[in-house]
């Protein structure tokens, strides 16, 4: 069963997402508010893939996504910011819009991880 971490600071979001993801048979790692313990999740359990919130409070998510890039794991930033504000050496980076749906998530999830998204048990 593929992993998913789930990186947001905002609870209500977290838990949609990992509420979803496993809907839809993947197991989550995490969720994870902020960058320090998402990192300790990644080192002691890399994930297959992540979702990572652009702006965790006063941090930026961006550590993760360099840590999870440097490793080859795919990941999708999520935001409530236009597509052009990320950082420019993500440019092209996978961009989950805020508010998602269900959906959106499934998609792009099962793009990260080649299509091996379950079907959901509803």
């Amino acid at each position: 069963m593929p992993r998913i971490l789930v990186v947001d600071d905002e609870p209500m979001i977290s838990t949609l997402l990992a509420d979803w993801l496993e809907e839809l048979g993947y197991q989550i790692l995490g969720p994870s508010g902020n960058v320090k313990s998402a990192l300790i999740l990644i080192e002691a359990s890399p994930p297959d893939a992540a979702i990572i919130d652009v702006s965790l409070g006063s941090e930026s998510g961006y550590p993760i996504a360099d840590c999870l890039a440097k490793s080859k794991i795919p990941f999708v930033f999520a935001t409530g910011r236009a597509e052009g504000s990320l950082d420019p050496r993500f440019a092209g980076a996978r961009v989950l819009v805020k508010p998602f749906d269900f959906a959106a998530v499934q998609t792009v999830v099962g793009e990260m991880i080649g299509g091996t998204a379950a079907r959901p048990t509803i």
